[in-house]
Order: structure tokens, then sequence, then C-alpha cells
């Protein structure tokens, strides 16, 4: 029956018809009542906190570039504490892993005094990013900017506390800090081959991390791939360099010193750079759990 078939039936005195919705299945209903999500215990995630000082926010916006990744890791296996851009909280509490982006003003001495807080409440502090390894562009900072006119020496943290991992970059590739969060995961809470892995796969970061800061630079790459016979012409480091210090000619990387700002971006992203050659042969294995991890 139409529209007008119904108009013109209650015009005469008939009232239309309502349609007769589907009777619902009694044991369908009792499945939509009885079923319900499976909440993983926060008993089981690692606590997570970020400490910002002194950068660009570009590190935040990497994090963020992780997407669905982002909150599978929030969902199932971290417990974000506190954090200036994703959390009410934003005192610093006390947690197993401190990411830690930006280089500590010293002139600032709340920041030198959060940074100092965040090693105290924190088991593993990781630097995120060149200005938190390497203290990158905010070295060349004089001061006598018109919003800060006392910020003019600039440190990594580092330089300040005892840090535990890097992950270099300027900014670092958002799988980067994927891969780090899910292997901190399963080094604190996986299984002995899990742990393994993890172990693998962290100990060249680990390695940076307890080296002079300005380690990683443009010279890195010239002295343990280009001169080792190493280099393979990929130019993943010259597109890593924020300054343009490295260029590709002739399909090998040319260097300008004199515009490297230390950042280790460049090292970082080198296919042959800090990694090992024992983490290479466990890769597959690696990015299996990695990949496992995010289902």
């Amino acid at each position: 029956m139409g529209l007008l078939d119904s108009v013109f039936k209650k015009s005469a005195g008939e009232a239309p018809q309502k349609p007769v919705a589907a009777a619902k299945p009694a044991d369908a209903a009792q499945k939509m009542e009885t079923t319900k999500k499976e909440v993983k215990p926060v008993a089981d995630k690692i606590t997570l906190g970020y400490t910002h000082v002194s950068g660009c926010t570009g590190c935040t916006v990497a994090l963020a570039d992780n997407y669905a990744g982002l909150l599978t890791l929030l969902d199932k296996y971290v417990d974000l504490k506190y954090m200036p851009t994703l959390a009410d909280a934003r005192h610093i509490q006390k947690v197993d892993v401190s990411f830690v982006e930006g280089s500590v003003c010293i002139n600032d001495k709340l920041a030198v005094e959060e940074i100092k807080e965040t090693r105290e409440k924190s088991t593993i502090v990781v630097a995120l990013g060149a200005c938190a390894c390497y203290g990158n562009i905010t070295r060349f900072c004089r001061g006598g900017q018109q919003n800060q006119p006392g910020h003019e020496a600039f440190l990594p943290i580092n330089e300040l506390i005892k840090v535990d991992v890097f992950i270099p970059g300027c900014a670092p590739t958002p799988q980067l800090i994927r891969n780090v969060a899910v292997m901190a995961y399963l080094l604190l809470k996986g299984t002995k081959e899990q742990k393994d892995l993890a172990t693998k796969y962290l100990t060249p970061l680990m390695n940076m991390a307890s080296g002079c800061s300005n380690h990683a630079c443009a010279c890195d790459i010239l002295t343990q791939v280009i001169n080792q016979g190493l280099c393979m012409g990929c130019g993943s480091c010259s597109a890593a360099c924020p300054t343009r210090a490295i260029t590709m000619e002739y399909g090998k990387p040319q260097l300008e010193r004199d515009m490297c700002i230390k950042c280790g971006a460049c090292v970082s992203q080198c296919p042959r750079g800090f990694f090992s050659h024992e983490l290479t042969e466990s890769y597959e294995a690696i990015n299996e759990a990695i990949m496992a991890a995010l289902q």
C-alpha cells in the first residue's frame, strides 16, 4: 500500500495499517545482554610519562602520526600517566618509562628540576628526538629573543641525568617510536623469547645513550659507513637531514660539516648505521613480534 492509498483510506474514515516490526529472537536479545567487551587489566600494562622541555613539539606530532597503532598501544600495553598534550595530568609521576622531548635550558630552574624529577621517578628514561639526544638546533641559541630573553644555554638531557635509550632524529619516524614502545613493553612484560628479541632491538639505542652527547653526526656516516665500503647510495641520510648538510652526488653522500647540527637524524635513518649485524639477522622475528603485538 502506497502513501496516497493510506491518505485516501484515512480520509474515508479507515485507519491506515501500521507495519509490524519483526520480532527480535529471545536468544539474540540474551546474547546482546551477556556479550561484553573484554577489557585488558591495567596491571598488565606499563606506565608511561611524557616530559616536554625545550623543543618544537615535532616529536609529539611524530608520536601521534602512528594513528591506529598509537590507539592500540594505549589500549593494550601502555597506561599513559601524564603528557602535556594527550593527558590531563601534567605533573611528573612515578612510571616505568618516561619519554623526554626537547633539550634543557639551564637558565630555567623549573626545567632543570623537572628533568631531575623525571629521572628520580622513572625506571627507564628515553631521550626522544635530536634535541633531547644531542641538543640539535638549540645548541646555537644565544638568548635575546623577545619572548625568552634569558634563555641562552641549552643542553641535551644526558648531560644532566642518566639516559637509558636514545631515539634520535629530527623528528624520529613514527614507526621507530612505535617499535621502541612495543619493544619496551616486551622487555618488561614479555616471555623469555620476546625479551631476547627486545634486548637485541634496544641494545644499539642503549649504546648510543651511553656514548658522548656529540656522537651522532654526519662524520659518523663518513667514517663508519662510507669509508668502510658499506654505503649503498640509498639517500636515506640525505633525505633525513633537516639542514641539508648531506647531499647526494653521483650516488654517494657528500657532507657539509659546517652545516651539521649533530642531530643524529642521518645515523638513525641509515640502514647500515648504528644497528648491529646481530640485529639484522633477527629482523624477521623482530618484525613479526611487533606486527603481532599491534593486531
